[in-house]
């Protein structure tokens, strides 16, 4: 992953592992913008921008008052955009990296 992608896209990458992971479930409320900031040490901001991206997707929805829940669904469809990202973007980088070492796909397997 490269180092030079904005801050708010690392965290929302890392979110993004926790809805995947199942440590926020759907139905269940994210932590509020400043409860993650200060857990991130991230400014609020770049929180609330990490947080928009997933409502704009519609994996997540607010109650106004109350604070942002992770919607029905949101876990499969994360994954699956999640899957069309690393096949893209990581595997081809990935996949040279093997081909540049010479390692064959039962040497990989080994080690899984």
């Amino acid at each position: 992953m490269s180092q030079s992608r904005p801050v708010y896209l690392k965290l929302r990458d890392r979110i993004a592992a926790a809805i995947l992971d199942g440590d926020y479930r759907e139905g269940e409320m994210l932590p509020s913008v400043r409860a993650l900031a200060a857990k991130e040490g991230a400014n609020p901001l770049t929180v609330a921008k990490a947080y928009q991206q997933f409502q704009n997707d519609g994996l997540v929805e607010v109650q106004r008052g109350v604070g942002m829940y992770v919607v029905d669904g949101a876990a499969e469809t994360l994954r699956q955009r999640e899957r069309e990202r690393f096949l893209q973007e990581e595997w081809p980088e990935i996949r040279a990296t093997i081909a540049r070492l010479g390692l064959e796909p039962a040497e990989l397997v080994e080690q899984v």
